[in-house]
């Protein structure tokens, strides 16, 4: 069994990828697995580190602007995109593959079209509630079509097989226990515990508000708040917390870091966590049934962040504050409001809990199976 994969841009296209290949060779060791992805992006790190074979392709994104630097770059878009489908099929008829599994990114769409075309069966998973441009494109051409929000489904047009199953989540994130991961990490069971982070990077807006929040908790006696900065918030904003009289360097109360290693354990830890709602974030915030606050992105292709957020919104397990509106006083008052209710925290993790889908894993690999036994 041959499975190419073809996954690229951000991690929450490649994750569910590389959980769907670590799942089918948990299944079948000797399947054989290729993933196809552009040299330049962190599938051509993630892939090889996870012992996956990589094919590089040469995919770029147009850049909505006229600046001469997006100018450039939209040149050699258009250049990548004319032998795009020439290196793709070179890739699947050197691979020979029984199935290619598309789950988003610039380098899903040549790949899983030129499969389509040579006759080969194809699927692809979309991760957001609301799918992007390239599952749109691909839609009358795959065979399976796989989707983690059923709010996804009418809004594409298709006569494949479509099929609500969750987004495949790592298995840590599905046995995290919160009594265990407070211990491991040394937080006290008694206490409320806040979770914050902005995304690798760090989404300056969220740490700007989160400064006066960080500030106005610093001595708070039942309450624990642990933030993660991202990179760039690092380089400022604990010098900030320092200049406002915030001790982040010896305080039980708060926690301030780069990046958090141990997600699984600190997503199990807390009772309120408040994040960006990138699709795989919110399935592991469902799985872990946490009550959330949402900033969903607006830099995002379709505002699709937002359409996330919206899920867990409208199933009341989440409070969703878009970035136009963010403030620190506000989302100051929206925690103080929260976490001074624990039933109202309880209820809302056991309604996030209500719509997840923990055996996604299972769902997609008995998807793909299936694909497979009719080729």
């Amino acid at each position: 069994m041959r499975i190419l994969f073809a996954a690229g841009g951000t991690g929450g296209h490649i994750n569910p990828a590389l959980a769907i290949a670590t799942a089918v060779k948990e299944h079948h060791p000797e399947a054989e697995i290729l993933f196809a992805g552009t040299p330049w992006g962190m599938e051509a790190r993630f892939v090889p580190q996870a012992n996956f074979d990589f094919a590089p392709i040469k995919v770029r994104g147009i850049e909505r602007s006229f600046k001469p630097k997006a100018i450039k770059s939209n040149i050699k878009a258009v250049w990548y995109l004319m032998s795009a489908d020439r290196r793709a099929r070179q890739i699947i008829k050197k691979f020979n593959p029984d199935v290619v599994v598309g789950t988003g990114g610039y380098v899903s769409g040549p790949v899983v079209r030129a499969a389509a075309k040579m006759g080969i069966k194809t699927l692809i998973h979309e991760q957001n509630a609301f799918p992007g441009v390239t599952t749109k494109l691909l839609a009358r051409d795959v065979d399976v079509i796989l989707v983690a929000f059923k709010e996804a489904i009418p809004r594409i047009s298709t006569n494949a097989r479509v099929l609500e199953v969750g987004n495949p989540v790592r298995q840590e994130f599905l046995f995290a226990e919160k009594e265990k991961s407070r211990e491991e990490l040394g937080i006290d069971k008694d206490k409320t515990v806040i979770l914050s982070c902005g995304g690798s990077l760090g989404a300056k807006a969220i740490n700007l508000a989160m400064c006066e929040v960080l500030e106005k908790n610093k001595d708070a006696k039942n309450l624990i708040h642990i933030h993660a900065t991202g990179h760039f918030g690092s380089l400022w904003m604990p010098d900030e917390l320092r200049k406002n009289g915030v001790n982040i360097d010896n305080n039980p109360n708060l926690r301030v870091m780069e990046y958090i290693d141990k997600m699984p354990n600190y997503l199990a830890a807390c009772d309120l966590i408040i994040t960006r709602s990138g699709a795989i974030t919110l399935s592991e915030i469902q799985v872990q049934g946490k009550a959330a606050v949402l900033i969903p992105s607006p830099n995002v292709t379709e505002n699709h962040q937002f359409h996330n957020a919206m899920v867990l919104a409208n199933a009341d397990a989440a409070v969703v504050i878009e970035e136009k509106d963010l403030s620190g006083k506000l989302l100051c008052k929206t925690i103080e409001d929260l976490t001074a209710n624990k039933e109202r925290l309880k209820e809302m993790g056991k309604n996030a809990a209500a719509i997840s889908k923990s055996d996604a894993n299972n769902l997609i690999y008995n998807e793909l199976m299936a694909l497979y036994r009719r080729k």
